[in-house]
């Protein structure tokens, strides 16, 4: 089972995240969304980057900091909380304001027919941040584990 770490330790979190963004959005919104536990895009946590820190955290702690294997992790989970909080971010923006537009032109063209796009993409920093911190958490509880 120890060879198979580098794998079970990222997605325990990724998996952990989900519950915990199923839960909180229940809570919010006072209603079950079973979809949620598959779609990781957007909310608290970083799905995201809760997979790539922990395995990040994960490699540093077993191979060492000073290693190749773990300056690729570091750069790695850098570009994907990056790719959260700034590309997908704007996508998102993108998305609500096309989805706007489409419905002022649905109103006057009823045989207009598009698909409203995804608008829950992106990540607000505290939502990347709380990710570092799942992901960090759950890289520690597995080593001692092991």
């Amino acid at each position: 089972m120890k060879e198979y770490m580098y794998l079970i330790v990222p997605f325990s979190s990724l998996i952990l995240a989900q519950l915990i963004k199923f839960t909180i959005e229940s809570i919010q919104y006072k209603k079950f969304n079973l979809r949620r536990l598959i779609n990781g895009n957007g909310g608290m946590p970083s799905t995201h980057t809760s997979f790539c820190i922990s395995l990040t955290v994960f490699i540093g702690l077993n191979e060492g900091i000073t290693t190749p294997l773990f300056a690729l992790g570091v750069i790695f989970s850098f570009i994907v909380s990056y790719d959260a909080m700034g590309l997908r971010r704007e996508s998102e923006k993108q998305a609500v304001a096309i989805n706007k537009i489409v419905d002022e032109l649905d109103d006057d063209n009823p045989r207009l027919t598009m698909k409203k796009l995804k608008e829950q993409i992106g990540h607000e920093p505290m939502e990347v941040m709380m990710g570092v911190v799942l992901g960090t958490i759950m890289a520690f509880i597995w080593n001692l584990l092991i």
